[in-house]
């Protein structure tokens, strides 16, 4: 499982067997977040959360923004099209 970012403590990753709509992992803190990136301009959305707290995944989805659109392109490096 490529870890494509961090975001401090958190690990950004992009699974290579995974499906479409492009979307990251985040894990960490005993939690696990999903969001779809929304690409290529974002916002990204929350999908899916287990073991964060709503405080945890608004800052998570603060600090994802500036990056949605790299992380849009590793996505489509490992996937094809968005």
């Amino acid at each position: 499982m490529p870890t494509v970012l961090r975001l401090n403590a958190l690990r950004v990753v992009i699974y290579p067997a995974d499906h479409r709509p492009a979307h990251v992992h985040i894990w960490g803190q005993g939690g696990e977040a999903v969001f779809i990136l929304n690409c290529p301009d974002g916002p990204p959305e929350l999908r899916e959360v287990h073991g964060f707290t709503l405080r945890d995944v608004r800052r998570i989805e603060t600090d994802l923004g500036p990056h949605i659109a790299a992380l849009c392109r590793e996505w489509s490096l490992i996937h094809g099209d968005f």
